[in-house]
């Protein structure tokens, strides 16, 4: 009897993988890929979030106004921003504003062993998905025997400034997947919406928002060191030491 070569590649597989933590986010390649949507216990895939931005060197975050109603330094800081008026306040304050994303559980096709992951997608997207689900000739495309998978086509168009996506529907339904029991593997992989974004306290946010500002603060001050050799102010530093005078 000769070796299993199949059996030895899964060992050598699962020796390299070992220890490296699988992500639980998926985002498109440049091109086309299939994906299919996982139904949730609740019936709805669609969770809805507002993430803030550019706040220096900070990845984005959950808004804890904006999600939770809770008390938010840096929301307070974008109205006062607007309030102010100029230009460069409603440069910043529109920099600064949380921004709201759209998520739902995958299943991406031919990446099945990565399970269940989430995929984030903007407002025009989300808006042809919902007119997906609610044409009636898909009926419930997230149906674990009888959905639809949807090919997703991403890139930037010739001339275009950002990437943009196109969804569509696959012309027959398809189960989820081949097996009862790789169906309901997929339904217990679903990521716990509520944990997979870490939540800022008030204070934590105050925090970034002050080293955020005194990096501001030490950079329009180089700025205005280099405009005093010609014995004038750039517009930007006068808006800025009026925002923070």
């Amino acid at each position: 009897m000769g070796i299993n070569l199949a059996k030895m590649k899964e060992k050598l597989d699962a020796l390299e993988n070992r220890g490296q933590k699988k992500s639980v986010f998926w985002r498109p390649e440049d091109g086309e890929q299939t994906i299919r949507i996982v139904p949730t216990a609740d019936g709805d895939p669609f969770k809805e979030f507002w993430f803030h931005y550019n706040l220096g060197k900070n990845a984005g975050f959950l808004s804890p106004k904006k999600n939770f109603g809770e008390e938010d330094p840096l929301n307070d800081f974008v109205r006062s921003l607007y309030k102010d008026g100029s230009e460069e306040s409603v440069k910043m304050a529109k920099n600064l504003s949380a921004r709201q994303r759209f998520f739902a559980p995958v299943v991406v096709r031919g990446e099945e062993d990565q399970g269940v992951r989430l995929w984030g997608f903007g407002k025009m997207a989300y808006r042809e998905l919902l007119g997906l689900v609610l044409n009636p000739e898909y009926g419930d495309i997230t149906d674990v025997t009888e959905g639809t998978d949807l090919t997703i086509q991403y890139g930037k168009p010739p001339g275009a400034q950002f990437p943009q996506t196109s969804i569509t529907p696959r012309r027959k339904p398809s189960p989820l997947a081949s097996s009862e029991a790789e169906i309901s593997a997929f339904l217990d992989q679903i990521p716990d919406f509520t944990e997979v974004f870490e939540r800022k306290t008030p204070q934590q946010v105050q925090n970034m928002l002050d080293e955020f500002l005194l990096g501001e603060s030490d950079a329009e001050e180089m700025s205005a060191e280099t405009t005093k050799y010609n014995g004038t102010q750039s517009s930007i530093d006068q808006a800025f030491n009026e925002l923070m005078g």
